[in-house]
């Protein structure tokens, strides 16, 4: 899962650094933010709901990892918001390119943390829930 969000934001900040001219920049960036955003909001939204919650019963001592995972989730959507309201507003690139690059740094550092983290516990860990809630509908 992970994998596939950094791939799209990495496609998604090619597509702008090409400078891809008026309209079609535009909406490339608002499939983008549709299709990217709700993505990782449904990513975060199943691990709150679903995953953590099955962390924390069998793992109590993991408990302040996932509270440190649901703060950056808190910012991440923030940021998400965000880049929501500079894509809807036709900003430059430039400023949508900063936002990106926000985004892509809060993400990988995310990322990262959550799997040295919690990779060994979600190897072996038996959850009854159908994956498309945990993982978000990528």
């Amino acid at each position: 899962m992970h994998h596939r969000l950094r791939e799209a934001l990495s496609v998604t900040r090619a597509s702008l650094a090409e400078g891809t001219p008026g309209q079609a920049a535009t909406r490339e960036l608002l499939l983008y933010r549709h299709g990217f955003c709700a993505a990782l909001d449904g990513h975060h939204q199943g691990e709150d709901r679903t995953l953590f919650p099955a962390i924390a019963a069998a793992h109590p001592e993991l408990r302040p990892v996932l509270r440190s995972l649901e703060q950056d989730h808190s910012m991440i959507a923030h940021l998400l918001g965000g880049l929501r309201a500079a894509v809807d507003r036709a900003a430059p690139p430039e400023e949508l390119d900063q936002h990106l690059e926000g985004i892509a740094a809060i993400l990988e550092s995310h990322f990262r943390y959550e799997e040295r983290q919690l990779l060994t516990v979600l190897e072996t860990l038996e959850l009854a829930a159908v994956p498309g809630e945990v993982l978000g509908p990528i």
